[in-house]
């Protein structure tokens, strides 16, 4: 979550004029995250997120992703609920970008997260993939493999200014997991960017999951990867062994990896890593001036990958098998 478009009072007046939420009480920006303009709307009916959507955000894509919400929270997954108006749309526009309001969560993230925060995290992460099951929209991850040259490409002459020798990492990396990423894996509507800021815990118990606008369709493995290389590693970089099994054990408490899975989860974890790698090396040399906005260190995921590099089997990260 970021701020990049300001609303002024004159625009929210407009844009809620078409819901029943009653006068607005505050509006605050959220400066987490880097993706669309996010604020905390207070009115006389409750508290509410409302998101403007940015950058990598198609506006065609925006239904799957607020009808997904309405769908998983139907399956028992708590999740926020788009508000919708009173023509019951749940897409508008506000200050010339889309926009949405869904429901406030209850809860706090975790900046430290323990073993026992990981192993909910991992159940947490397999009642979404059932849940989602029977979900009837398909979406393309967009940054999954094929995204990821194209990426690179808009930032390679400039990545030497994060570190040296980081453009020539980057390119033998692309090769390397072009060669051998997995196919045919179980795959499913998948999170994709299951970071600690999209994860609310009270009491230490998991209770919600927010953010969907990079949920997709992909290998159910592969958003698992995703929240090892998230949720597993210390601030030095060090992959906490016991943490990510903690994660796993959770996970497969509620949905069990296949051999196939488990076989593909080292090629994973280092393709996710690249991933984040790429977007962040992307958001950090282009952020919008004046925008309220933190991008994160690309380095993170540097030291994260060259980890992966040397793993060679699901056992590394504390699977038991």
């Amino acid at each position: 979550m970021a701020v990049y478009t300001e609303v002024t009072d004159e625009d929210l007046d407009a844009f809620l004029a078409a819901y029943d939420l009653g006068a607005v009480l505050s509006l605050k920006g959220i400066a987490e995250g880097v993706e669309n303009s996010n604020y905390l709307l207070r009115t006389e009916k409750g508290t509410f997120i409302l998101t403007l959507y940015e950058k990598r955000v198609n506006e065609a894509e925006l239904p799957f992703f607020l009808n997904l919400m309405d769908h998983l929270a139907a399956h028992g997954l708590s999740c926020p609920q788009p508000v919708r108006a009173k023509n019951g749309e749940a897409l508008g526009r506000i200050a010339g970008r889309p926009a949405a309001m869904v429901s406030f969560l209850e809860g706090m993230s975790v900046r430290r997260p323990s073993a026992a925060h990981c192993a909910e995290v991992g159940a947490g992460l397999a009642r979404l993939h059932l849940a989602g099951a029977d979900f009837p929209m398909r979406r393309t991850n967009s940054l999954s493999l094929s995204g990821w040259a194209p990426l690179f490409e808009g930032a390679r002459l400039r990545a030497h200014e994060i570190t040296p020798g980081l453009e020539t990492l980057i390119a033998d990396e692309l090769a390397h997991v072009s060669r051998v990423w997995p196919q045919h894996l179980p795959d499913g509507v998948i999170h994709a960017d299951l970071f600690p800021d999209n994860v609310f815990f009270l009491e230490k118990h998991l209770s919600g999951l927010i953010d969907f606008y990079f949920a997709c369709t992909d290998a159910f493995a592969y958003d698992a990867a995703i929240c090892l290389n998230a949720w597993c590693f210390e601030p030095d970089a060090s992959f906490n062994v016991t943490k990510g099994q903690a994660f796993l054990a959770g996970y497969q408490s509620v949905r069990p990896l296949g051999t196939d899975e488990i076989a593909a989860l080292p090629i994973l974890a280092r393709g996710a890593a690249l991933r984040f790698l790429l977007t962040r090396l992307v958001d950090w040399l282009d952020v919008p001036a004046g925008a309220l906005v933190r991008p994160k260190d690309p380095m993170e995921y540097v030291k994260k990958l060259r980890f992966h590099q040397h793993v060679k089997q699901a056992a590394d990260y504390g699977l038991l098998v």
